[in-house]
């Protein structure tokens, strides 16, 4: 991105929850925050801090099921300097024992403050709900256990030597920068990163649920949270462009189906949105909403009409309306891509999980590709009243409301 005078650098690891045991949970996301305690040069969360504040960088992590990423985003000029506290924080970390202990309270109270906002809190019941049994349904941060006590330095040593090496880990840096000045600070700072055999595995999902289920949680709260959704496609699944189309046409913008219906029509709501998640071997697709308790009944009935007379045909999908989401989704594509954090992610994500990557051009003329008839042959394979989950966080003693609803979609 020649025109830029910023970068951004992002170490991705191809490790995240799904892949630890039982007696280690939440160790992706522990390691993450033991990073920033300090290394050998950066020796303490203090020295790191000050050497990225007087960069006046923006500096971040993140865990997930299948990744963990640390990035600074920064002055060209200051990159090598980025490159050498990333280095230090990720390939040779202290892990001094005083600050795992004192870490511990920081993550329990990080799982508390998850646990006090429900909005946030309703996609984890949702994923415990759909991905039950396996690995994927656990919450990234672990457990009060695991990370109070059971989690230890030495945990944390043997996971970076299964999971820290060269076959999985991927660099990205975009913005003001040219490809040989990427390759020669990579090579400078990167180049000692232990080598690896591939020992990351995860427990594949197994699919099998063959009726509606429910995992309600009873707090006394203002706002009712819901997420409804069914088990989606894999990552590179060819139908993902259809997919896409399919959650901005119902759920992804201020004309879609269901914020018309929900919020505009009969103002249930302040939000309404449809998402999707996934992995290598599986995913899910899903809309939320957050309303009055005593109108999340009603909510839940519209939100399923929706998706089925969708599917059904009973509101057909026109060309305009199929037009206007490709133009929706290329157009937050291209404005996300004016970040130079984005544009790593853009590439770095499926060069992680899968080994390569599309450009904006290639995605562009796949979206524009999609036909009406695929989205909702799509919506048809995938709305069934058989494989519905629904996650609520709300003042309700009983589901049984909910249930008779999903019984009658």
């Amino acid at each position: 991105m020649p025109t830029l005078t910023s970068a951004t650098v992002t170490i991705w690891v191809g490790v995240g929850s799904r892949y630890e045991d039982e007696s280690v949970a939440g160790i992706s996301h522990f390691l993450e925050h033991m990073a920033f305690k300090g290394g050998k040069k950066y020796p303490s969360a203090k020295i790191v801090s000050e050497a990225i504040d007087a960069m006046g960088a923006e500096f971040n992590a993140g865990t997930s099921k299948d990744w963990t990423n640390f990035y600074i985003k920064t002055q060209t000029p200051l990159l090598p300097k980025a490159f050498d506290v990333l280095a230090d924080m990720i390939l040779t970390p202290k892990l001094d024992e005083s600050e795992i202990d004192k870490e511990r309270g920081v993550i329990i109270e990080e799982m508390n403050m998850y646990e006090d906002t429900p909005m946030y809190r309703i996609g984890d019941i949702f994923e415990q709900l759909i991905f039950d049994g396996n690995t994927l349904g656990k919450d990234i941060v672990g457990t009060k256990e695991t990370v109070g006590k059971t989690i230890k330095r030495a945990d944390f040593v043997t996971y970076r030597d299964t999971h820290y090496h060269s076959k999985n880990v991927v660099i990205t840096v975009s913005g003001g920068v040219t490809e040989e000045e990427a390759i020669e600070l990579t090579e400078k700072y990167f180049g000692n990163i232990q080598n690896g055999e591939d020992k990351t595995h995860f427990q594949k999902f197994t699919y099998s649920q063959n009726k509606p289920q429910i995992k309600l949680i009873n707090k006394k709260i203002e706002q009712a949270h819901m997420i409804v959704g069914n088990i989606g496609k894999p990552l590179s699944d060819k139908t993902k462009y259809a997919e896409e189309l399919l959650e901005t046409i119902l759920g992804g913008g201020m004309s879609s189906r269901l914020f018309t219906e929900v919020r505009e029509k009969r103002g249930l709501c302040y939000t309404v949105r449809m998402g999707s998640d996934h992995f290598i071997d599986t995913g899910a697709i899903s809309t939320y909403t957050g309303t009055d308790p005593k109108k999340a009944p009603e909510a839940l009935k519209v939100i399923l009409s929706e998706l089925h007379d969708f599917s059904l045909g009973k509101k057909p999908l026109k060309k305009e309306e199929l037009q206007k989401a490709k133009d929706y989704i290329k157009g937050h594509i291209a404005l996300s891509l004016e970040n130079t954090r984005s544009v790593g992610n853009y590439f770095g994500y499926d060069e992680l999980l899968t080994g390569s990557f599309s450009t904006p051009e290639e995605d562009f003329a796949a979206i524009d590709k999609v036909t009406e008839e695929e989205v909702i042959a799509l919506s048809k394979e995938l709305f069934l009243k058989n494989t519905l989950n629904l996650a609520i966080i709300g003042p309700f003693e009983s589901s049984k409301e909910f249930e008779d609803i999903l019984q009658s979609a």
